[in-house]
């Protein structure tokens, strides 16, 4: 296997990717809370970790990823329960709401053509093993009821473990007791940085379940915690989410686990940056947002125009995941250009014939300069999954493509296994690695290229008869609509303008 490099958050530097098991890859990732629908944030994140999951099993690995649906116990800043306000405002019982919001997350990950992961547990699916984890933490002393209610102990925790509270976000100790919020009960803890595992239920709670100290519901914390050990162990390979999760979420996790099973949950983490919206943080008090949805569609001031899903993901990818993402409507519309003309650059490139009677048995700098190009476009995905860096190699190559269909390089410079591999990589990268599909393939386009075959060959039927005149209207009728027709060696092929 490849030499895979990741930057491991836990040590602000990238390492070695060593799995637990060899050939096998256990990753968990944060999953949506589906109290509404999901945001862009969202679907970066998972963007971004479904290039990884692909990468993993180009690579030969077998895969194990989980990621969660969280359904209960994730708290707004005021202590409201976040389902429980999507119940009031879509005005349905809370499970309707989850049902609602997790149908719509999913066909948002169709829509981007995601893979969907090995399992995706649900936080209510596993109020049994949360309850069990609770329990655990209060036998190892890390833990205290009050009032019906359990509480972590983090400083006891961080003064038995020196280093590991602070250690995902990087911050030191009194920095993350600062920031720490006033959540509700706050007077019932021993300290202000002390959070909830388990809550006990008050009048307005809906979502509820009897356990030892009080009918309540679990920590929003506990929950990741508990399903991640369930399902992949004490300690697996890879952790991620979103930069937003550093703290308190991932830290209150690593301190949970070891409460629980004393080691640490995961050997890599692995997080994704912020997007931006003109240079701004998205905000919704202050206007500053766009959904998914009103990229798509353009119904929205702060672009000119829809784009497809597609554009929206290759210009995600355009970026590395670590790497601050900012939506501008200018760099939508170069990320339209650069899709299409990658779309392209595949289908002429697919077109292409394979005749081993062009290669005179020596191997050509060209070559060697494209078989160079490849292995670029797989040094950027090993290193830390850089899909800025493969795009880029895949342009490179790309220009080869069309020096070749106009005639630019003779066939015979580039022998045909060199050709069949650029072929075979060029398409993988596109499709099974980044999950890009070619929007002129499907829909009301199907039309398109059957009308296309159907003009081209009327029009080689001209030529045929040296029907000049019928040749040339064709192709000119063709570039008003903003169709451009090549003769080539190889044949005709067409490509829309812009």
């Amino acid at each position: 296997m490849r030499s895979l490099k990741l930057y491991n958050t836990l040590s602000g530097k990238k390492e070695e990717f060593k799995p637990i098991a060899p050939g096998h890859v256990g990753m968990y990732v944060c999953g949506p809370t589906v109290y509404s629908d999901a945001h862009l944030g969202n679907c970066r994140t998972y963007v971004s970790f479904d290039v990884i999951h692909r990468y993993f099993l180009h690579l030969g690995y077998k895969v194990r990823y989980v990621r969660n649906i969280t359904d209960v116990g994730h708290l707004t800043d005021d202590g409201e329960d976040r389902m429980a306000k999507g119940t009031k405002i879509a005005q349905l019982e809370p499970m309707e709401v989850a049902q609602k919001y997790t149908v719509g997350f999913h066909e948002m990950m169709r829509i981007f053509n995601t893979l969907p992961p090995s399992i995706e547990p649900r936080a209510t699916g596993h109020i049994p093993e949360q309850i069990e984890m609770v329990e655990e933490i209060l036998r190892q002393g890390y833990a205290y009821e009050r009032n019906g209610s359990v509480y972590f102990n983090v400083p006891k925790f961080a003064a038995e473990h020196p280093g590991v509270y602070g250690s995902v976000s990087g911050r030191v100790l009194d920095d993350l007791y600062a920031e720490t919020r006033a959540l509700k009960n706050q007077e019932e803890k021993d300290h202000p940085a002390d959070f909830a595992i388990w809550m006990k239920a008050r009048p307005q709670d809906l979502m509820v379940w009897n356990s030892p100290w009080s009918v309540g519901f679990p920590g929003w914390h506990l929950e990741c915690s508990a399903m991640s050990t369930k399902y992949l162990g004490k300690t697996f390979d890879i952790h991620g989410g979103g930069n937003d999760l550093k703290f308190p979420h991932h830290e209150n996790e690593v301190a949970q686990n070891h409460g629980a099973c004393g080691c640490h949950p995961a050997n890599y983490w692995l997080h994704t940056n912020m997007l931006l919206l003109n240079g701004k943080k998205m905000s919704k008090s202050e206007g500053n947002t766009i959904t998914p949805h009103e990229l798509f569609s353009g119904d929205s001031p702060f672009v000119s125009k829809g784009y497809s899903p597609m554009v929206v993901k290759f210009f995600m990818l355009m970026a590395h995941y670590r790497s601050t993402l900012d939506i501008t409507d200018e760099a939508l519309l170069a990320a339209e250009k650069g899709f299409r003309k990658l779309m392209e650059t595949n289908r002429l490139l697919q077109n292409l014939p394979v005749d081993p009677n062009d290669f005179d048995g020596s191997e050509s700098d060209t070559d060697r300069a494209i078989l160079a190009l490849i292995e670029n476009a797989y040094q950027g995905m090993d290193d830390d999954f850089n899909t800025a860096v493969a795009i880029a190699a895949l342009n490179e190559m790309g220009a080869y493509v069309h020096k070749l269909v106009n005639q630019q390089i003779d066939a015979g410079e580039i022998a045909p296994w060199v050709l069949e591999r650029l072929k075979g990589v060029f398409n993988l990268f596109i499709s099974d690695l980044f999950g890009l599909q070619d929007e002129t393939a499907s829909g009301d386009n199907n039309t398109v290229e059957g009308l296309m075959e159907l003009i081209l060959d009327i029009r080689s039927n001209a030529r045929s008869q040296k029907d000049w005149a019928t040749s040339d209207k064709i192709r000119d009728a063709l570039a008003a609509v903003g169709i451009s027709v090549k003769d080539g060696k190889e044949g005709v092929s067409w490509s829309k303008n812009g």
